[in-house]
């Protein structure tokens, strides 16, 4: 495996983010209590969106709204969260954008900053086998206790944690022929700045914005 494909997840490969909809299906089956659940939601998505986003705070409160469910439960829900939600949202355009580089014998790793429990059944869905995400707190009966592990996976957490799992197989991103980074979001300029090919993917106005002034070529798998 010569070259790197990694993926963003929401807005990139899905056309939603996958850790809002998990918070809007909580709402939506009576899971949580939904007022307050859902204005704090929206606050963070709004704050997320406009670059302002603490991701210490959400991924507390996220994995906070987790740990109150066992973990059977937990895992009953997503099941249904991915037969409703994610599973209809996946478009055949990533399905083959992702299929491009496996077969051409990629490794593939999707880098996302939602949290773990959400994300890998998602990643399985997609075939991709390397998963760089958030990781939640469990106990000794794999529950969620509601606490993160190490630091978030989110703009310059993204190089952080890419640059560590490359260490774990022995290949620094430097020891690559090329390195493709897709996403669609200026939070994501970081890690876009460090590979040999980013790709802004159904990119938001400030990405967009940001890839055309250096030239970064611009993907749109899908209108969101």
């Amino acid at each position: 495996m010569n070259k790197l494909a990694l993926f963003d997840l929401d807005h990139t490969l899905l056309p939603l983010d996958s850790d809002y909809e998990w918070g809007q299906f909580l709402v939506r089956t009576g899971a949580v209590d939904a007022e307050a659940f859902k204005r704090a939601n929206d606050d963070f998505f709004a704050q997320y969106q406009a670059g302002t986003l603490d991701p210490v705070e959400y991924l507390e409160f996220s994995l906070g709204t987790l740990a109150q469910f066992t973990r059977p439960q937990l895992d009953a829900m997503h099941r249904q969260f991915m037969a409703e939600v994610i599973e209809p949202a996946i478009m055949p355009a990533a399905r083959a954008l992702l299929r491009k580089h496996l077969d051409g014998g990629d490794l593939v790793a999707i880098v996302t900053a939602t949290n773990r429990f959400v994300t890998a059944p998602i990643a399985a869905a997609l075939g991709v086998e390397h998963l760089i995400a958030a990781i939640p707190e469990e106990d000794e009966h794999g529950n969620l206790t509601g606490k993160l592990v190490g630091v978030p996976t989110s703009g310059a957490g993204k190089v952080t944690h890419t640059h560590a799992w490359l260490e774990t197989i022995g290949k620094p991103l430097g020891a690559f022929e090329s390195s493709h980074f897709y996403s669609d979001s200026h939070n994501d300029i970081p890690l876009l700045s460090v590979v040999t090919h980013p790709v802004a993917t159904n990119p938001n106005a400030a990405l967009a914005t940001h890839a055309t002034g250096l030239g970064w070529p611009s993907l749109y798998l899908f209108n969101d």
